[in-house]
């Protein structure tokens, strides 16, 4: 995690085609240096609750997230998480550590108290969310995020990533 530069929110603006809200840090940067995750406090300046708190910036790792979200693999990971009890709780165990690195800011945010990302911890409905955590938290953290990650391009080949 680093602390988001004046370039850094430039970057990620032409990222979002928007200005950023609230980033409060660079969570993962893809390997050609841009911001690819941020870090977005619970409560946002307007007030608003806000439960992602990592967020994927970078167009193309989104772009592939989308494609990998239409191949039915969300359904297949509902579907081991209900009969896996050992991955069920791995999952659990993300949905923990995602809350920890959240509360770990002293932003206290009663509406969102138990609530993480993704669909975390009893499904997946979102491997956005899932592959962010993955990125930003490093293997071995989250099971059904890093899964999702392995599946993807190397999105950065080619160029920058903005």
């Amino acid at each position: 995690m680093s602390q988001a530069t004046q370039s850094d929110l430039e970057c990620i603006q032409r990222q979002l085609g928007r200005t950023p809200r609230d980033v409060y840090a660079i969570a993962y940067r893809c390997p050609c240096g841009n911001p690819a995750v941020v870090e977005t406090p619970p409560r946002l300046g307007d007030g608003t609750p806000f439960p992602t708190f990592y967020y994927a910036t970078c167009p193309r790792l989104t772009a592939v997230i989308s494609t990998l979200e239409t191949t039915g693999l969300m359904g297949e990971m509902n579907e081991r998480l209900a009969r896996d009890a050992e991955l069920a709780g791995a999952y659990h165990a993300a949905h923990d550590d995602y809350i920890a690195a959240r509360s770990a800011l002293g932003i206290d945010v009663a509406e969102l108290k138990d609530v993480s990302a993704g669909g975390m911890p009893e499904r997946v409905k979102c491997l956005h969310s899932l592959v962010a955590h993955s990125l930003a938290a490093g293997p071995d953290v989250n099971p059904l995020g890093d899964e999702a990650l392995a599946k993807l391009p190397n999105w950065w080949d080619s160029s920058p990533c903005e």
